[in-house]
């Protein structure tokens, strides 16, 4: 493994029963880990099935420290997982295998190359999106892309979750999102709001096989539907002759 001298890497993965899948997301992630690099599972309750696995991965010497989440769900989970880190780069992974955890030295270039957010990109040139629900689907690919080409949003891909974020940009923000999976978009618009850098970089993400998703397309399109209005509105301002002529 690599070395990271700038500062640890810290892995943030929610988990809610994910004992089926955590070792295998483990043996996944562990060869494209920096050596002094944390993996950070964060979890709901003392009951989840993750936790045996983790204590079994920690007894073999695995750098992975459990977390508990100081509320519950999702969102509580990533943003109690990003609050654990003061500095450095941080990533967020789901435990459901679908991640390209192959690109995460890549995304470590991206960060110390001054990027705030480091996107892992399904809809780029060389990204593909393999399996899932073709509504959830489709919705995903087409939000992005038209925030990209019609607003100049800084990545094809606007939901994807699995992003490495700068831990010193995460403490300028405060979090507006109350569900859980649209906070990978506030957090990418703030930085592009900012004049922060981002960059995407292509990923092949696959569907989950083991385990039940916590995404519930119904609950959460109108809290992305939001979103995307600001940023399409923040982009499409920017662009505008009448802007272009007053920063002249």
């Amino acid at each position: 493994m690599a070395p990271l001298v700038d500062a640890p890497l810290v892995v943030v993965v929610p988990v809610y029963n994910e004992g089926a899948n955590f070792d295998g997301w483990w043996r996944e992630a562990s060869p494209h880990l920096p050596h002094g690099a944390v993996v950070r599972p964060v979890y709901d309750m003392e009951e989840d099935d993750t936790l045996p696995v983790i204590a079994r991965l920690r007894a073999e010497g695995a750098p992975i420290e459990p977390l508990r989440n100081t509320g519950r769900g999702v969102l509580k989970a990533m943003l109690t997982g990003l609050a654990s880190v003061e500095r450095g780069p941080v990533i967020i992974s789901m435990a459901d295998l679908s991640d390209d955890l192959a690109i995460i030295p890549r995304m470590l270039e991206a960060w110390r190359g001054g990027a705030a957010v480091v996107v892992a990109s399904r809809y780029m040139a060389g990204g593909r999106h393999i399996g899932g629900p073709l509504l959830k689907k489709l919705l995903s690919r087409y939000g992005g892309l038209s925030l990209h080409h019609l607003a100049g949003f800084p990545t094809h891909d606007a939901t994807n979750n699995f992003r490495l974020y700068d831990a010193e940009f995460l403490r300028t923000v405060t979090v507006e999102s109350t569900g859980g999976f649209e906070l990978a978009l506030e957090l990418t618009f703030k930085a592009w709001q900012a004049g922060r850098m981002v960059v995407e970089l292509p990923c092949t993400w696959r569907d989950r096989v083991a385990g039940e998703s916590r995404f519930a397309l119904r609950k959460w399109l109108p809290r992305y539907g939001r979103l995307w209005a600001r940023a399409m509105l923040h982009g499409t301002l920017e662009q505008s002759p009448l802007r272009r002529l007053r920063s002249r």
